[in-house]
């Protein structure tokens, strides 16, 4: 008898201790979220999707430690629609964005309202970009915290004190004051999100740092520069470094030294998080996200702008709704639910990043208007009922003379990809599976499943009141 309790005070022990190793390995506790947007970086720039030139250790070693998607997709590729599909869910056409009159609608449920709304502190810092004249700022849509996210697409420099002398509503917020000389842009958006962490590790939290790298102006540390100059002297390019696409040409070689830095310095960001994640003690009860808003830039119309990469084997680049404009990088860590050095063919796009967030933390939230389909189930190595599932793409407002494209809608389902160049009256069909770079055009040879999806693309533009605005 007396040997039962001390069985039964054995086990009662073990189960304390047991649960005391759970809270303090902050088991217990709420999910965490970091979600690492980059800005024009391409499926094609990253050392583990296999670039000779460019080098990623850190984004390299995420993806050994969590998913890789191979097919993960934005919902347009360029900037502003993109950021809105992935922080509302939202197909941008619904809001006649780009080509209309955008503005909020108020129907919009954010994904920071909705970590806001489940107790998380939210934190953003970086690129917004989605809103006009200081309206709806991240701190209007769920952020706890802004730093640096307003008006512009871009800076001035990406080297302190940022701003040149353009309008007040073009600057970067919050970062003038309390800067120093030499201080590189990506570097102090990174102390910004770490002290965040540090100050808020005790609490829930949703961090969502927004790079404006690696979009234009050019601008890296020297030495980097100077490192990828040598690097780049010493490699053998083959074929043409530029060749004919849409209204003007395509970069083929990834050979610009300093965008090569600009990478260097994003990688060294993504690092720098990670490792303090895990000096917290917090990197096993927090998710990663890393992507891209769309494909790198590289393609031009006819005009004498630098190009920053190649997208090659994808076809295109930012601006088209070819693979290489739509096609992005997308890594998802979340020790102890997703197996290391994974990787999923799961045709993700960008408004599914949503809804899979929100369930995957278990938040509890309002009926809400989204297009988007979560992937939790593939994460934890389940499978998913996305065989013909479509997904979309309207891009209205093209722009020939600058990255080299026109008017075009488009629509993928299983292998197959339609691109409905409208204006121009052209279709075309690809076998994605067979056919990543988009090289044979299916459309006359396969009139049926021509038929097929352009249906489908034509109900969904009327269903969401697409626009249609009148080539220049």
């Amino acid at each position: 008898m007396n040997l039962d309790r001390y069985k039964i005070a054995g086990i009662v022990l073990t189960l304390f201790l047991f649960n005391m190793s759970n809270i303090l390995n902050g088991q217990d506790k709420k999910t965490n979220v970091v979600f690492i947007l980059a800005d024009d970086l391409g499926w094609k720039d990253l050392s583990y999707q296999g670039s000779e030139v460019l080098e990623t250790p850190n984004i390299d070693k995420l993806a050994e430690e969590g998913m890789n998607f191979s097919q993960a997709y934005t919902v347009h590729p360029r900037c502003v629609p993109a950021r809105y599909g992935l922080i509302t869910g939202r197909y941008p056409a619904r809001v006649q964005l780009p080509g209309g009159k955008w503005k909020w609608t108020g129907s919009e449920y954010t994904i920071a309202e909705a970590f806001q709304d489940n107790g998380y502190k939210t934190f953003f810092t970086g690129k917004w970009h989605l809103t006009r004249k200081d309206q709806n700022n991240p701190e209007d849509e769920g952020f706890g915290i802004n730093i640096a996210g307003g008006y512009p697409g871009a800076p001035q420099s990406y080297f302190y004190p940022y701003n040149t002398g353009r309008g007040k509503e073009k600057n970067i917020l919050d970062l003038v004051e309390g800067g120093k000389e030499g201080e590189y842009l990506p570097d102090r958006l990174t102390d910004e999100t770490i002290k965040f962490i540090k100050e808020n590790k005790d609490d829930p939290f949703f961090v969502y740092l927004s790079h404006y790298s690696v979009h234009t102006p050019f601008e890296a540390k020297k030495e980097l520069v100077e490192y990828y100059k040598k690097k780049i002297d010493s490699y053998k390019f083959d074929g043409e470094e530029f060749v004919t696409e849409g209204t003007g040409y395509t970069k083929r070689w990834q050979n610009n030294a300093v965008y090569a830095a600009m990478i260097h310095s994003l990688d060294e960001s993504v690092g720098r998080v990670m490792v303090e994640l895990e000096k917290l003690g917090l990197d096993k009860n927090t998710i990663i996200v890393f992507t891209s808003d769309h494909g790198g830039l590289s393609n031009k119309g006819y005009n004498y702008r630098p190009l920053a990469t190649s997208n090659l084997p994808l076809r295109a680049g930012k601006g088209h709704c070819y693979e290489g404009g739509v096609r992005v990088p997308l890594i998802v860590k979340w020790p102890n639910n997703i197996s290391t050095k994974s990787k999923s063919d799961e045709i993700i796009t960008g408004v599914d990043i949503h809804p899979t967030l929100i369930e995957a933390a278990g938040l509890k939230i309002k009926s809400y208007d989204c297009d988007g389909k979560s992937f939790l189930a593939t994460l934890k190595g389940g499978e998913q009922d996305n065989e013909n599932r479509p997904i979309f793409w309207h891009s209205p407002l093209s722009r020939p003379h600058s990255t080299g494209d026109i008017n075009v809608s488009a629509v993928r389902i299983g292998d197959y990809k339609l691109l409905d160049f409208y204006d121009a009256r052209r279709i075309e069909l690809y076998n994605i599976s067979e056919d990543i770079g988009e090289t044979k055009n299916l459309a006359e040879t396969e009139p049926e499943k021509t038929k097929e999806l352009q249906q489908i693309l034509n109900k969904w533009k009327k269903s969401v009141s697409a626009i249609k605005v009148k080539p220049k």
